[in-house]
């Protein structure tokens, strides 16, 4: 009789010990979620992290773990509450293919609050193996037929959903709970997991909360498997359990085929860009004619294919994506993340600065933007995104520029350097030069043990 898969999860990762390859990639998780949770801290207009942290403050406790950026200390739970909404604050997470969702910004919060707080296990093995979980869950929710994610299809945010039994994982992994103990908090986090994706569509800062409630959840849910609480061995594939209530079917081999030996965690890409990720193909596509010599005066008319379900996220409703309410609604917007790029952006191409307000020269060209849907595109879809970009110039001159998978995906990663300068740039938008050389050595010593103190310095 085959284990439920709450079980093999609870024993991969009770006793797995990362190969060197996920040893040494961890730490760059680390640093992305903590250069991006830094500079959410300095966005100018934002809203949710500042209400995360007052709404914490209100609850009060005991301060047992740092905010990031802050020097506040919170209750661990609530610590991980905020760095979670920080870190998936500017949508500049990384992303896992083909599951399309964002592990790292639940799972590295989560451990990160735990092990402040006094747990003592191995932190790199247990974010290691509440990253592969949330990935691997998140891999059984896609349709193999079509590549659709059948969690988006019902407007669930696998994000979050996935990501807060990853982050109960990466918690039990630290406080020692065994494979028993680690399978009770996969049950008991099923039932707290949420996230509901209206808001990529038409606005709301509410999206930004999904990943700091998934890391709160997941070291309440750890918590409580440890003081005896205990959860249905088969809530995952249950005929009452997550798959059913999230998915409606699933894939059980993309659960358990290889673990521990196929890491989906070596398959999470960097994004070199803060927007959503369905954006980046055509903001290639749009740097790479800007860079041929494209003037944004010269352009009558813009069309942009994608894959068919990306549409749904980045071109609908029409005059919501061609008119954003803000600079985060922007972010989930097909035409102006194009404008952005064809009128020259910042960062990488495309930056933070890109997005702190709305100027009338990119909504009138976001205006002439038409997205369908691109064959090619959709053929590849969700292991790389794609798009092509046609422009139509006022001299009737007819541009194109096609991309097999965007900048930071499969066949075209950031390299160690710029996930590096990415990590410096986002962190220096809230330290001192000095003090990010001194953050950025202290991630990088976790790999021998080095203390987690060192990342929350006074």
């Amino acid at each position: 009789m085959t284990a439920p898969l709450a079980r093999i999860l609870g024993e991969f990762a009770a006793t797995v010990d990362p190969p060197e390859t996920v040893r040494a990639d961890v730490p760059e998780r680390v640093l992305d979620v903590l250069g991006n949770a830094l500079a959410a801290h300095a966005e100018p207009g934002a809203d949710a992290a500042p209400a995360a942290l007052a709404t914490m403050r209100r609850w009060g406790g005991v301060p047992e773990a740092s905010v990031l950026g802050s020097g506040e200390r919170l209750p661990a739970p609530n610590a991980a509450f905020v760095n979670g909404v920080l870190a998936h604050s500017l949508d500049f997470d990384d992303t896992h293919l083909p599951s399309v969702l964002h592990p790292s910004a639940s799972v590295v919060p989560a451990a990160l609050a735990a092990a402040q707080a006094g747990a003592e296990g191995d932190l790199i093995a247990a974010i290691a193996a509440g990253i592969e979980v949330t990935n691997r869950l998140g891999m059984a929710g896609c349709d193999p037929e079509t590549g659709a994610n059948l969690y988006f299809e019902r407007g669930q945010h696998a994000t979050s959903i996935c990501g807060t039994i990853g982050a109960a994982v990466a918690v039990a992994r630290l406080y020692g709970l065994g494979p028993a103990g680690i399978a009770d908090a996969i049950g008991i986090a099923a039932s707290m997991g949420a996230g509901v994706l209206e808001a990529n569509r038409t606005g709301g800062s509410v999206k930004r909360t999904h990943c700091g409630w998934a890391a709160h959840s997941g070291v309440v849910a750890a918590t409580l498997a440890a003081e005896g609480l205990t959860g249905p061995p088969t809530v995952l594939e249950g005929r009452f359990g997550f798959f059913t209530a999230h998915t409606g079917r699933f894939d059980p081999g993309a659960v358990t085929s290889g673990l521990g030996d196929d890491w989906e965690l070596l398959r999470t890409v960097f994004k070199p860009y803060p927007s959503n990720h369905f954006t980046h193909a055509g903001i290639d596509c749009a740097l790479a004619l800007r860079a041929a010599g494209l003037e944004p005066g010269e352009i009558a008319a813009v069309e942009l294919g994608v894959a068919e379900p990306v549409l749904r996220t980045i071109a609908e409703p029409p005059e919501e994506k061609a008119r954003p309410r803000s600079g985060y609604h922007a972010k989930f917007s097909g035409p102006y993340t194009l404008a952005v790029a064809l009128t020259g952006g910042t960062g990488l191409g495309v930056g933070l600065d890109d997005f702190t307000e709305l100027t009338p020269e990119r909504l009138e060209l976001a205006a002439r933007v038409e997205v369908r849907a691109d064959p090619a595109a959709t053929a590849v879809f969700p292991r790389a995104f794609a798009g092509v970009l046609r422009v139509r110039t006022r001299s009737g001159e007819l541009l194109e520029h096609r991309v097999a998978s965007s900048r930071g995906g499969p066949g075209h990663p950031l390299s160690a350097a710029e996930v590096t300068a990415k990590f410096t740039g986002n962190a220096g938008r809230a330290l001192a030069a000095s003090d990010v050389e001194v953050l950025e050595k202290a991630v990088r010593a976790l790999v021998g043990g080095g203390p987690v103190s060192a990342l929350f310095p006074a």
